[in-house]
């Protein structure tokens, strides 16, 4: 795949584009391909992968892209952040094809990438499509007309880069407000409580993976599902670790498959400390685990798969256990939304069994 697909004409399709999608990491093009299956078929849709630089992330990327590929769309893969010039590029690259198509599907509404190309589009159809937990944030905060940031972030002072893009930020939020001929959906797997007044939102089954995967053999240990709660700074290391080595030794969990997003370090210091096989998936979990070979039980904190787990792998005798942060494991500088924001990720999710917080000591 060229670094500029779009611009080589590798991939870029027709010069008329129906549909334009925008994504950032592996489960938003994931649940591309699972909107598009259940309720665009047959669109045109291109997708547009604004590539990050973490290494992992990118591996993903690429196999995901393959895929979407072999579902007939075409990607354009973008070195959006190859540079200092990188961004300037993109966006030029971009514009022609922004402003002619009549929807545009989005993975992450808070990134400010995305931010900045919606206000350039003039698409009265706009779709956010999953990008995990942070779905649940976005709506609510939607819903209540508050400005647009991240719930590990949300309490913080806003520093001078907020400040500069707050104008940008303020388009896009009334961009995904409907009004007059412009209308706005949610494709979502997550629990949506407070919807939006206007917005539509249609439910994700995860329909399009079971259909292409599995279904998986399943072993009789356990596995466990990794975060990056000790990256993004909410919960600290040391707890984190104690806490995976006892639920390892409480479930007899053999592998720990790790968030693309988890330190090298920190994953060296695990399998060491607990003796469980560190896997990097090469594709998001959802897909993974339909594949096979899975765990009988599938161990986890509060994250995304608490929810999506259990539709990709309806049907099977998989059980998915969660288990909660126990507010003693939090940093000091975690948001002060970070426990309650936790706590309803758990206490929402349907079909898992859920655990106490183990002692991490």
């Amino acid at each position: 795949m060229s670094p500029r697909a779009g611009k080589t004409g590798q991939n870029a399709g027709p010069d008329t584009f129906d549909t334009l999608a925008f994504v950032e990491s592996p489960v938003q093009l994931l649940n591309v391909l699972e909107w598009a299956h259940a309720h665009a078929p047959g669109a045109g849709l291109t997708l547009v992968v604004l590539s990050p630089v973490d290494p992992m992330t990118r591996g993903q990327l690429r196999r995901m892209a393959e895929l979407a590929r072999r579902e007939g769309h075409q990607v354009r893969w973008e070195e959006a952040r190859g540079g200092a010039l990188a961004p300037f590029q993109t966006v030029g690259g971009l514009t022609g094809p922004l402003r002619r198509a009549r929807r545009i599907v989005m993975g992450d509404p808070f990134s400010r990438y995305v931010q900045l190309l919606l206000t350039i589009t003039s698409a009265r159809d706009l779709v956010v499509v999953d990008d995990g937990t942070a779905t649940m944030e976005f709506v609510t905060q939607l819903a209540r007309g508050e400005r647009l940031v991240r719930w590990h972030r949300k309490g913080a002072r806003r520093g001078p880069r907020d400040l500069v893009f707050a104008p940008v930020s303020s388009s896009a939020r009334r961009r995904l407000t409907p009004a007059g001929d412009r209308r706005v959906e949610i494709f979502s797997s997550m629990p949506i409580e407070e919807t939006p007044g206007g917005v539509t939102v249609r439910a994700n089954d995860f329909s399009w993976t079971r259909a292409r995967f599995g279904p998986p053999r399943i072993t009789r240990g356990a596995d466990m599902v990794g975060t990056s709660l000790v990256e993004t700074g909410v919960v600290d290391g040391d707890r984190y670790l104690a806490a995976v080595r006892s639920l390892a030794r409480t479930h007899g969990a053999l592998r720990y498959f790790a968030h693309r997003r988890e330190s090298a370090e920190k994953l060296h210091r695990l399998a060491v400390e607990t003796g469980l096989e560190v896997v990097r998936p090469d594709l998001p979990l959802e897909l993974i685990a339909r594949r096979g070979p899975i765990g009988r039980t599938v161990l986890s904190f509060p994250s995304t798969v608490v929810h999506t787990l259990p539709l990709a792998l309806v049907g099977t005798e998989v059980r998915v256990a969660v288990c909660d942060i126990d507010p003693a494991w939090l940093t000091r500088t975690a948001s002060p939304r970070a426990q309650g924001f936790l706590d309803g990720v758990t206490g929402t999710a349907r079909d898992v069994h859920r655990l106490q917080a183990v002692q991490a000591v």
